[in-house]
């Protein structure tokens, strides 16, 4: 996809700090940081967001959540992390390409709102 910035990251095209990569995620800080941890974890195969995962991409998403379990050991996040993927732009999608975002580093408390 040509105009997305995550399959721009992917490619190289554009600066990111990496901190996990294999043949099917690419996981990355995320810029604007909420939380003292935040990086995003997405597949290189450009998948729009969860409505768009289905029978035939969906070990590519287990492969995503794979990975934030292993960044999340080799970061040492014991104490709790969250993950989330925002989906379609009532719930805060802004690159529709999907991504879990993992948050961590501070009690995050139960409230997600």
């Amino acid at each position: 996809m040509t105009d997305c910035i995550f399959c721009k990251i992917i490619a190289g095209d554009i600066n990111s700090v990496c901190l996990y990569e294999d043949e099917y995620v690419y996981a990355f800080k995320d810029i604007n940081p909420q939380t003292p941890v935040h990086f995003l974890v997405i597949p290189k195969k450009h998948i729009s967001s969860m409505n768009e995962v289905n029978a035939e991409n969906s070990q590519i998403a287990a492969k995503c959540l794979e990975a934030i379990a292993k960044i999340a050991k080799d970061l040492k996040l014991e104490a709790g992390y969250r993950v989330i993927s925002n989906c379609g732009a009532d719930a805060g999608q802004t690159v529709f390409h999907l991504h879990f975002h993992v948050l961590a580093g501070r009690p995050l408390g139960e409230k997600l709102v």
